[in-house]
């Protein structure tokens, strides 16, 4: 046995002795799952180290272990090896500003495209919500967390990374150059796609965003327009508290969202009447490309009825991490709580729902969809006009605002 070997052996039966051992002093509790569990982990890797055909790399196969251990539980959480979190600290250390312009997940074992930012690198190669990274750096995501891929995907801007990318509908990877770029946010896109019907739309929700949304309401509002269309598809990133200053310029009363976990303070966020600035007819646009802080936004506008959620289900990302640093220097990226719905939801996962469903093929194009055409690496993608005349959704959006007007008349 090599020495690397047994000290792994020993640390892991110190861990255990240790938690049996306070198991018996403390009697029989709650936590006795606790301690089967880390008696079985213990017997089995006991038995892969006498039983296994060769000598394994336990420090390998431990690794593999936390990193299962941890995505397990959602898809947000990561274990960070050491190599993995010293590299995490250098490039937040160095402030690498580099990215691909791209937000992903965990579903299917792979790394998935969540939503992409409008002129991206991620936007200019055609990547696409959907799509899985079959490989990032040479590396397969198929054993790889949230946490790994975030890491290889950060850079210098300038300096570029290669990615195989499954489109939606396809089989074969295609790999695909992405140069960083700096982290850049678009502005909030504002027009009319009727004379009497404004039309807002952002890609995420970083800080200021709720002052920005709030001068476009009270142009629309001087203007005379007083029905409105709120575009929350491929809107991915930003801050929770941003979502609520944000809900809270429609809402008049109710509950945004309440944030619950087994060690956070419950904390409930709810409409405040001073601050709303909109008080006319709404609808709110959604996809599986709404997520995280977008998706509470859109639970507090349609779980409190003031406007209908036009689309499909989000993507169910809404949720609240803590980086836990580890004595070995390794690491833990661990969900400590979940944001809930008025109803009561959480909605990581599950995401919020539509109310007026409309199945578009875009929407329908998932894993046994049509297949789409082929698209060049690297033929730059257009950037899109705020509003589309083909646009299903926002017709149907269109529709009833024009369907409630008639209404009050």
């Amino acid at each position: 046995m090599s020495r690397v070997t047994k000290l792994v052996v020993l640390s892991i039966s110190v861990i255990v002795l240790c938690y049996v051992g306070l198991g018996y002093v403390l009697g029989k509790t709650g936590d006795d799952k606790t301690y089967h569990s880390l008696t079985v982990f213990s017997e089995v890797l006991q038995h892969i180290q006498q039983d296994y055909v060769e000598e394994p790399n336990l420090p390998l196969v431990t690794s593999g272990a936390l990193h299962g251990l941890l995505e397990s539980l959602d898809p947000q959480s990561s274990y960070l090896s050491p190599r993995e979190y010293a590299e995490f600290k250098l490039k937040s250390r160095n402030g690498a500003k580099g990215e691909a312009g791209v937000t992903l997940s965990k579903r299917f074992g792979y790394i998935v495209v969540v939503a992409v930012l409008p002129d991206s690198p991620a936007q200019k190669a055609g990547l696409r919500y959907g799509d899985i990274l079959e490989a990032i750096a040479g590396f397969t995501t198929r054993e790889m967390s949230l946490g790994q891929a975030q890491i290889l995907l950060a850079g210098d801007p300038g300096t570029a990374v290669k990615v195989a990318v499954v489109g939606r509908g396809r089989t074969e990877p295609r790999e695909v150059e992405l140069v960083r770029g700096p982290a850049a946010l678009p502005p909030v896109l504002s027009e009319k796609p009727e004379p009497d019907i404004a039309y807002l739309r952002f890609s995420s929700l970083e800080p200021g965003k709720a002052n920005e949304i709030r001068e476009k309401l009270q142009q629309f509002d001087k203007q005379g327009i007083h029905k409105l269309v709120v575009d929350l598809r491929d809107c991915a990133r930003g801050e929770i508290s941003e979502a609520v200053a944000t809900a809270r310029l429609f809402l008049n009363s109710g509950t945004i969202t309440t944030l619950r976990g087994q060690t956070v303070v419950r904390q409930e966020f709810t409409a405040e009447p001073a601050k709303v600035v909109w008080k006319y007819p709404m609808t709110v646009l959604i996809s599986g490309s709404t997520a995280g802080a977008a998706e509470v936004l859109a639970a507090g506008i349609g779980g409190n009825k003031r406007g209908e959620l036009i689309g499909a289900h989000t993507f169910g990302n809404a949720s609240e991490q803590k980086l836990i640093p580890l004595d070995d220097g390794a690491a833990l990226v661990l969900t400590v709580g979940n944001y809930y719905t008025a109803a009561d939801k959480s909605i990581l996962e599950e995401g919020v729902a539509p109310t007026v469903e409309v199945r578009i093929a875009r929407e329908e194009q998932g894993d046994l969809g049509e297949e789409e055409p082929p698209r060049s690496p690297s033929a730059e993608q257009p950037t899109p006009r705020a509003v589309a005349p083909e646009d299903q959704v926002l017709r149907k959006a269109i529709e009833l605002l024009k369907g409630e007007a008639r209404k009050a008349a």
